[in-house]
């Protein structure tokens, strides 16, 4: 593997002609007399999807590409986003930071009238690929496609979702078919995962005709769906997974595709590949949640000095990719960063690994979690709200609408009730996750596991204080965020929904529930 030497070079008045001299550098000082060339980076990441491929376990669909990554790399069981809410995970995957560390954790803020500045000494990576010589990209990754696999002729940069002020040029293109000869690149695929399925019964209709149409494949059948215990199996629900895997399908081409490319390219064999998703499934316990079902992603990794066909069970974080992606082009990581070189062979596995969810849209909310190698241990810190609490997002999806319905109808089961429709919810969860894969039995109450519960509760207490976490926001920047938001949202309805949300965030928050 290339370990090129990290130079830090001086301050240029002009941006473009910096970037021409950190290559001319680069490329003098990169491999030469040691018939190395520096690797290419190549990320995908895609929204919304659960890790569930056939390398991991998925027995319903199959999914070949992908696969073929884990068979030539390295797969990670255990891997986990920092929050499972997308901008608050590309706010702390480009700086390798835990969002709460830089104040980025509440999902699409720092964009209107209140703005958040990075930290000193935290930089996005893509400046420090492009100081140290780097063609930086953000797209699809294939020639006339976009991000969701549909043929376009306009292609344009993939999703830079972050919650701070960011300078647009540490994007060279969306591609790297515009670096200089010899010129490596870091690129960050971006795909639209699990949205592909849309919230609607058009947009299941329509993703089966695509299928059929583009890919010549028969959608997914709905009578082989496997649920979670907590979800009926209803025809509405029954309909979304299925359509969902079909998403998982469209990835896994999409991905296929890219290889080929590389493979087309001659560069395959030189560029060390990052596969991981920004959470799991959208669904009631999914997004947006610290459960398995919201935080569980796959991360796969292939690429120079890479092993083959192996697994790894330690617990790795999301911002570790950050991390591992610099060491392996040979620059340095800022002092500051938080993410693991776990690819390092000195790197000491992980005891803990943590979580946070925040104010998502207008549902203000403060959930925190710490996981070992037993124990998910869950902080509710506003314990008299419900589980599903009001949001315009989520309210608008056919399956939140189908779950309302059945709750109202009094035909949920005892479990879905519990879990998904409780008007309160336990100041503490903690679970034997590994055995309780879906976890629904709350040991937090169980003398057996007291001082376990302690231990857990202590860790989490002091990431909080190490992170300077800032928890809630203020009435008054809440106040800004959400009008903010209500501003950029086109459609009206959605827009008065919002709005009535927002004042009954005002009014728990006005009463101390």
């Amino acid at each position: 593997m290339f370990t090129a030497k990290f130079f830090a070079l001086p301050e240029i008045g002009s941006m473009k002609m910096g970037k021409t001299l950190s290559l001319v550098l680069f490329l003098l000082i990169a491999g030469k007399g040691t018939g190395e060339s520096p690797p290419n980076v190549l990320w995908f990441v895609i929204d919304d999807m659960s890790a569930d491929f056939s390398c991991y376990g998925e027995k319903t669909i199959k999914t070949p590409a992908v696969d073929r990554l884990a068979k030539e790399g390295l797969l990670f069981t255990r891997a986990y986003a920092t929050s499972p809410v997308c901008s608050t995970f590309r706010s702390s995957l480009i700086t390798g930071m835990y969002q709460n560390s830089i104040g980025s954790h509440h999902h699409r803020s720092g964009r209107g009238k209140h703005r958040i500045q990075l930290p000193e000494g935290v930089s996005p990576i893509p400046v420090l690929f492009q100081k140290a010589g780097y063609y930086t990209c953000i797209g699809s990754g294939l020639k006339g496609f976009d991000y969701r696999s549909m043929p376009t002729t306009r292609q344009k940069r993939g999703k830079t979702d972050y919650n701070f002020d960011w300078d647009v040029e540490m994007y060279d293109s969306h591609d790297w078919d515009g670096r200089e000869k010899d010129q490596p690149f870091f690129m960050q695929v971006q795909l639209h995962g699990g949205k592909l399925r849309g919230a609607s019964e058009i947009g299941y209709q329509a993703l089966e005709k695509r299928m059929e149409d583009q890919f010549a494949m028969r959608p997914t059948l709905h009578e082989k769906i496997g649920l979670p215990p907590y979800y009926p199996k209803d025809p509405i629900i029954l309909r979304d997974w299925a359509t969902y895997l079909d998403t998982v399908r469209i990835t896994d081409w999409h991905v296929g595709q890219v290889m080929q490319r590389l493979e087309q390219e001659g560069i395959l064999e030189n560029t060390l590949i990052v596969f991981f998703t920004d959470h799991g499934i959208s669904h009631a316990r999914g997004k947006q949640f610290l459960y398995d079902e919201g935080t569980h992603i796959p991360l796969i990794i292939r690429g120079p000095g890479m092993p083959k066909g192996k697994k790894r069970d330690d617990l790795v974080e999301h911002i570790d990719v950050a991390a591992l992606s610099l060491a392996a082009a040979g620059i340095e990581s800022p002092k500051k960063m938080e993410g693991n070189d776990i690819l390092d062979p000195d790197h000491q596995p992980k005891e803990a690994v943590y979580g946070a969810r925040d104010r998502c849209g207008e549902a203000a909310d403060r959930v925190r979690s710490v996981r070992t190698d037993r124990y998910l241990y869950v902080k509710n810190f506003y314990p008299q709200r419900p589980h599903l609490m009001p949001s315009n997002y989520k309210d608008n999806k056919i399956i939140i609408k189908r779950l309302r319905q059945l709750h109202a109808e009094k035909k949920l089961g005892s479990l879905s009730e519990k879990l998904l429709f409780s008007p309160t919810r336990p100041a503490e969860e903690l679970y034997l996750y590994r055995q309780d894969r879906w976890q629904t039995d709350n040991l937090a109450n169980d003398t057996k596991h007291a001082k376990a519960l302690e231990d857990m509760r202590k860790r989490l207490g002091h990431w909080i204080k190490k992170t300077g976490d800032p928890g809630s926001e203020t009435p008054a920047v809440y106040i800004l965020e959400t009008e903010d938001q209500m501003k950029s949202t086109r459609n009206a309805a959605s827009r008065e929904n919002y709005r009535k949300n927002s004042e009954i965030y005002k009014r728990w928050a006005g009463s101390g529930k």
